[in-house]
C-alpha cells in the first residue's frame, strides 16, 4: 500500500496524525511561558490545595503561565455561560430558532467568548510585571493561545478523531496526573504503583463492562399491507442501559464538603473541628460508608428522574409496536418502568462501590494528597479517560467500516 493511499484524506492513520500532531501542538503551547513574565518569580513550587486544582483544571499551563494558559478551560466556561444566556437574552433565542445557520453564528460567538476570556483571565489574575504594556502583551498572547487551543479543538472534530476538546482536555489532566502518580512513586515505593494499576485496571473495566451492558426489551410490530407489499412486523428491541455519570460522584463530595466547612471557620468549636476532620478525610471509615450511600442514592435520583418509560410507551402504541405478552399502554409503560428501575439500581450500586476504591487506596498507602477530595477528582478523571476512550474508539470503527463498504458503493 503506497503512502499516498495511506495518508488520503479521510483514511484511520491520516485522522490518528492530525489528532497525534495537534495534541503535540496544544501541549507545546501549554509549556511556552508568556513574554514578559518573570520566569523564577513565578517558578515557586506551591503544594496548596487551589495550585493543585488550578493545575487539574488547566494542565499545568497557568502555573507557569504559559501561552495556552488556562488550556480549554475558557471554551467551557464559555460554552456553559451561553447555554444559560441564550434563554435569557431574546436575540440569542431568535438565532437558536434559525436552525443551523442561527446555530452556526451562535457557536461563533461562543469562540469569541472563549478568547475574550481567555485574555481576560490573565488580567484578572495579574501575572507578572503590572504595567499597562506588559500586562496587554500578556493579555494578547493567551488571547491567541486560547484561539489556537479552539483552532486545534475544532480541526480534531473535523479531520481527526474525537471530540476537540474532550481529547484536548483528556490530555491536559493526563499530563497534571502523570505528574502527581510520579510523586506518589517517590513517596511510597512499588506499593504504589500496584495499587493505584488495581484501581485503574478495576475502574476501567468496570466501566467499559457497565458501559456495554443492556436489557434488550422485544418489541414487535404489527404487520400493515400498504398497495401489495407487506410493512412491519420485524422484530426489534428496546435498549435498557445502566447509568454511570460521573455527575453523583461530584455531587455527593460537596454535600459532604458542606458541613465540613464550619468547622474551618471556627475552628476554635471542639465538635465542629471534629466533624470537620472526618468529612474531610477520605480514608475515614465513616466517610467512606457515607460517601458510598449518597453516591449510590444520587445516581438511582437522577436515572430515574431522567427516564421516559411512558413517552417510549406512547410512541410504541402511535408505531403499532408491542412487547410480546405485556398489553399496549398503561401495562407497558409499567412494565418499562420496572425494568429500568432495576438497572438504574444495578447502575447506582455499581457507581457506589466504584467510588470507594480511589479512597481505598488513598488508606491502604496512607497517601495524603495534596487536595482534600483528591479521590474525587482521580475517578471522575478516570471515568473520563474511559468514556472519551470508549467513543473514539466507536468513531475509528465506524471509519473504518465506511472504508470497508466504500467499494461497494462505486
Amino acid at each position: 500500500m503506497s503512502t499516498m493511499i495511506v495518508f488520503r484524506a479521510g483514511s484511520p492513520l491520516r485522522r490518528l496524525a492530525v489528532t497525534l500532531l495537534a495534541v503535540v501542538i496544544f501541549r507545546v503551547g501549554q509549556n511556552v511561558p508568556l513574554p514578559t513574565v518573570d520566569l523564577a518569580a513565578n517558578s515557586v513550587e506551591d503544594d496548596s490545595p487551589l495550585y493543585w486544582v488550578i493545575d487539574l483544571l488547566t494542565g499545568g499551563g497557568f502555573r507557569l503561565p504559559a501561552v495556552i494558559a488556562f488550556g480549554v478551560l475558557p471554551v467551557l466556561v464559555a460554552r456553559v455561560l451561553m447555554r444559560n444566556l441564550v434563554p435569557v437574552i431574546p436575540r440569542l433565542s431568535a438565532l437558536a430558532a434559525e436552525g443551523e445557520a442561527g446555530t452556526a453564528r451562535i457557536a461563533r460567538y461562543t469562540r469569541v467568548l472563549a478568547v475574550v476570556l481567555g485574555g481576560a483571565g490573565v488580567v484578572a489574575a495579574g501575572i507578572g510585571d503590572r504595567g499597562a504594556i506588559p500586562l496587554v502583551v500578556m493579555a494578547a498572547t493567551a488571547a491567541a493561545g486560547t484561539a489556537l487551543a479552539i483552532l486545534l479543538a475544532e480541526l480534531i472534530t473535523k479531520r481527526g478523531y474525537g471530540d476537540g476538546v474532550r481529547i484536548l482536555l483528556l490530555t491536559q489532566v493526563l499530563a497534571v496526573a502523570a505528574v502527581e502518580f510520579w510523586r506518589l512513586v517517590q513517596a511510597k515505593g512499588v506499593a504504589a504503583v500496584i495499587v493505584a494499576l488495581v484501581v485503574v485496571v478495576v475502574v476501567v473495566m468496570g466501566t467499559i463492562l457497565v458501559a456495554q451492558v443492556q436489557r434488550r426489551i422485544p418489541v414487535q410490530y404489527a404487520k400493515r399491507l400498504i398497495g401489495r407489499r407487506t410493512h412491519g412486523g420485524t422484530p426489534t428491541y428496546v435498549p435498557v442501559q445502566m447509568a454511570q455519570r460521573s455527575g453523583p460522584i461530584v455531587l455527593a463530595a460537596v454535600v459532604l464538603a458542606v458541613p465540613a466547612l464550619p468547622g474551618l471557620l471556627w475552628s476554635d468549636a471542639t465538635w465542629l473541628s471534629a466533624i470537620t476532620a472526618v468529612l474531610w478525610d477520605e480514608a475515614d471509615p465513616v466517610r467512606m460508608v457515607a460517601y458510598a450511600v449518597l453516591v449510590g442514592v444520587f445516581a438511582y435520583a437522577r436515572s430515574a428522574a431522567t427516564s421516559v418509560p411512558t413517552t417510549i410507551a406512547s410512541k410504541l402504541v402511535r408505531e403499532g409496536g408491542f412487547i410480546p405478552g405485556i398489553r399496549p399502554g398503561n401495562p407497558t409503560a409499567q412494565y418499562l418502568e420496572y425494568v429500568d428501575r432495576r438497572m438504574n439500581a444495578a447502575g447506582a450500586l455499581y457507581l457506589g462501590a466504584v467510588a470507594l476504591l480511589p479512597e481505598i487506596a488513598i488508606a491502604v498507602l496512607d497517601a495524603a494528597p495534596r487536595f482534600p477530595f483528591a479521590g474525587v477528582a482521580i475517578l471522575v478523571s478516570l471515568i473520563f479517560v474511559v468514556d472519551v476512550a470508549l467513543t473514539t474508539a466507536k468513531q475509528v470503527e465506524t471509519q473504518l467500516q465506511m472504508i470497508r463498504y466504500q467499494g461497494y458503493l462505486r
